[in-house]
């Protein structure tokens, strides 16, 4: 059989009890024989506000213990400039080779908008999509951008298919209980309010321990 890794991205700023639930749902799911976890200086966001060395150290608290195991994966923040999610799948391809089967995991916000990222089509021609339905954000056909929907439809697949396909098929996997936003949690931060629902405890240590999302 061969090789699966699932793939998560993100800005991680902070990482969060979402993320954790979305890279356990697909790691479960497929299953996956390892996770690549991958840090970006997205071109779409704000300014970070936690350092580079931060969200690493961050990530590295919240996997630990994962059921599979897992990589993080800098390779976008080493690049000058901006990253680009397309130009990542073709580092990655170019690595692990033709056969592993890459399933990159997001939620259905970004689906939503998926034809506003860069050569987004070429997506599918270097691996999987997983996306993990999130309350208050559909997966409907109408709630998607006609292009995305065109795309998607022919390529639905059950999660065993997509391990045992390189590329090019989405699988939509049941709504998650976490519905968090690392927006919402750097607010409830700054104002003082509780977090400890939405973070894991090793992070939340972490954000206090260096007087993180204050400002």
């Amino acid at each position: 059989m061969s090789r699966c890794v699932a793939l998560l991205g993100g800005s991680f700023d902070p990482v969060h009890n979402g993320h954790l639930a979305l890279a356990d749902v697909f790691t479960r799911l497929l299953p996956a024989d390892a996770l690549r976890v991958i840090p970006a200086r997205p071109w779409q966001k704000s300014a970070l506000l936690a350092t580079d060395a931060q969200r690493i150290a961050m990530l590295e608290l919240a996997f630990a213990g994962f059921p599979a195991p897992v990589t993080i994966d800098t390779q976008e923040l080493d690049r000058d400039g901006a990253t680009y999610t397309v130009d990542t799948l073709r580092a990655l391809r170019a690595e692990l080779g033709d056969e592993v089967s890459l399933v990159f995991l997001i939620g259905a916000d970004q689906l939503q908008r998926l034809d506003t990222w860069r050569d987004w089509r070429a997506l599918f021609e270097l691996a999987n999509l997983g996306v993990a339905a999130r309350p208050g954000f559909s997966l409907a056909d109408a709630a998607l951008p006609p292009a995305v929907l065109q795309e998607l439809a022919p390529r639905r697949a059950p999660a065993e298919q997509l391990r045992a396909t390189p590329r090019g098929l989405v699988c939509v996997a049941p709504l998650l209980a976490v519905d968090v936003s690392a927006t919402e949690i750097r607010s409830a931060l700054r104002q003082g309010d509780e977090a400890n629902s939405l973070l894991p405890p090793v992070v939340l240590d972490y954000i206090q321990q260096h007087n993180l999302y204050k400002i």
